[in-house]
């Protein structure tokens, strides 16, 4: 069974900095995609970074809505990403989501969801 345990949640003010980690445990074979999703309050779930591996590196994506201000990054020895949020801004709250899609055999791939991390930025 794989498990997306996420931490680093909390109450930040106006124009702070939070890092948020997502580590992976249990069947892995290897990650191949992790992403990071928010949710707020009466919204739809957003996409706002991705993280590919491949055999050439690794690839980083961030949405327009965060971009220059929030990074992930990807630990492979640990198989843990971060997303590090500064200049965070009272409309960044939401709960926060990793996502990744784990190979636990040579054919079967699957998609898990960690059980989410609320981010408060208060004014």
């Amino acid at each position: 069974q794989v498990q997306l345990v996420e931490s680093g949640g909390g109450l930040v003010q106006a124009g702070g900095s939070l890092r948020l980690s997502c580590a992976v445990s249990g069947s892995i074979f290897s990650i191949d995609f992790m992403a990071w999703y928010r949710q707020a309050p009466g919204e739809q779930r957003e996409l706002i970074a991705t993280i590919t591996s491949t055999k050439n590196g690794v690839t980083t994506n961030t949405a327009d809505s965060v971009k220059g201000r929030f990074t992930t990054s990807r630990d492979n020895a640990k198989n843990t990403i971060y997303l590090q949020m500064n200049k965070l801004k009272p409309e960044d709250t939401a709960v926060y989501y990793c996502n990744a899609d784990v190979r636990t055999t040579t054919y079967q791939v699957a998609t898990f969801w960690g059980q989410g991390a609320q981010v408060t930025v208060s004014s």
